[in-house]
């Protein structure tokens, strides 16, 4: 007998936009008080400290429901799951512009965002896999992957200037509106999924979540995914959050490490548009996580040590560029290697494991500061367990499902 033919609708680029604009403006709103933090103390008469734990709080909140929220996606669905956090994240917007005056209820508002995170992003491979065909499930990872870099690249930039023009409260009622937008955008465009499955028979199949997660956590590949997860976006976590701090030493402005920044973000959408493209090109994941992982280290060691402002520029970038690229395609690999457990337990998992990491080591690189200020210490130490993330991945199997055609 003849297998079906596959049919596969152009209407999953429209889900898959409809999403991609959520993620961003819920990135967007989690990193709004980062590039003004001095301007936001002096605004609510705080400290420094306090206006990080906005954004801190994201972490935090991310690994306490990680699994509530994990369920819900790989149980109720796709739609469900994202429409819960769109709702999350319109409500804590709006909330952020209308109370702009009061930090408690600010601080409300910006904890109902944090919550409806994960239920946004721990469905990028559920949406790959209810749309996408095989062989285009590492770049549809990549594309909402890319809406993450993008939204908190937008925030880096929109936010200083929409404060200078509108001020605290015209700038937050903005993103309370934009963030409404994107929510109402998603609810009324996406779909849970297709007339027919985009892929062979079988390979849509998923198992329970708590059997998935018991045969995830069994597997040794997996395992050592983690670990990679951890150190690698532990990394970009505290590289980003402490950009300033690590070039101020070798007489760097706020401008320039900001720059550096900026550079690594435009890096990362870059890798993170091409290399899952030739991932899915050449059905292969592993040769591109080594690669992603060894082609950051140059990046690393530029803005560890160079005192050239041309080449922190091009250090950032090659940094951001591998280091991002990696993401989508470790998402990808982890929903692979642990089929049929469900994709938004191993996404969630992935990304608790640099939510985890993040307050580690944003707290570990200000601890370890060196008498004069320095972090070149700590960034020497992230180097070496970087190098031990390419041991590790040496030791990964090849993934089965990208090698088959769909």
């Amino acid at each position: 007998m003849n297998e079906p033919k596959i049919k596969v609708y152009g209407y999953r680029w429209v889900v898959l936009a409809a999403f991609m604009l959520i993620a961003a403006l819920n990135q967007l709103l989690w990193i709004t008080f980062a590039p003004i933090t001095g301007t936001a103390a002096a605004f609510y008469g705080t400290t420094d400290l306090v206006i990080g734990l906005l954004s801190m709080s994201f972490m935090v909140v991310y690994i306490i429901i990680v699994l509530p929220s994990a369920w819900v996606i790989d149980t109720w669905g796709l739609y469900a799951a994202v429409g819960i956090g769109a709702g999350l994240t319109a409500l804590g917007a709006l909330g952020r512009g209308v109370f702009a005056s009061n930090l408690t209820l600010v601080f409300a508002s910006q904890i109902a965002i944090a919550l409806g995170q994960p239920f946004i992003l721990g469905a990028i491979t559920k949406l790959a896999a209810r749309w996408f065909p095989l062989n285009e499930r590492a770049t549809a990872s990549g594309l909402g992957t890319l809406a993450i870099y993008l939204g908190i690249l937008l925030g880096m930039i929109l936010t200083p200037i929409l404060t200078l023009r509108y001020e605290m409260r015209g700038m937050l009622l903005i993103y309370g509106i934009a963030g409404a937008v994107a929510a109402a955008v998603f609810l009324i465009l996406a779909r849970e999924r297709p007339p027919t499955p985009p892929c062979p028979a079988g390979l849509d199949e998923r198992a329970l979540m708590f059997d998935g997660l018991k045969s995830m956590l069994r597997q040794k590949d997996f395992i050592l995914l983690m670990v990679i997860f951890f150190i690698g976006l532990g990394m970009f976590n505290g590289v980003t959050t402490w950009i300033e701090a690590i070039v101020r030493p070798r007489g760097f402005t706020i401008s320039q490490a900001g720059l550096t920044g900026g550079l690594m973000l435009i890096g990362g959408i870059l890798g993170a548009l091409v290399i899952p493209m030739i991932s899915d090109k050449i059905r292969r994941r592993k040769p591109f996580i080594i690669l992603a992982l060894t082609g950051l280290l140059p990046g690393l060691a530029g803005v560890t040590f160079v005192r050239s402002y041309w080449l922190l520029l091009v250090s950032g970038f090659l940094l951001g560029f591998f280091l991002l690229s990696s993401g989508p395609i470790g998402f990808q690999y982890g929903a692979e290697i642990t089929h049929p457990a469900p994709e938004g337990t191993s996404n969630s998992l992935l990304l608790v494991m640099g939510q985890l990491s993040g307050i580690i080591f944003i707290f570990s690189m200000e601890a370890l500061k060196s008498p004069s200020g320095s972090m070149t210490p700590s960034l020497i130490g992230l180097t070496g367990l970087m190098v031990l993330c390419i041991v590790l991945a040496l030791f990964l199997k090849e993934s089965p499902i990208s090698k088959k055609v769909s």
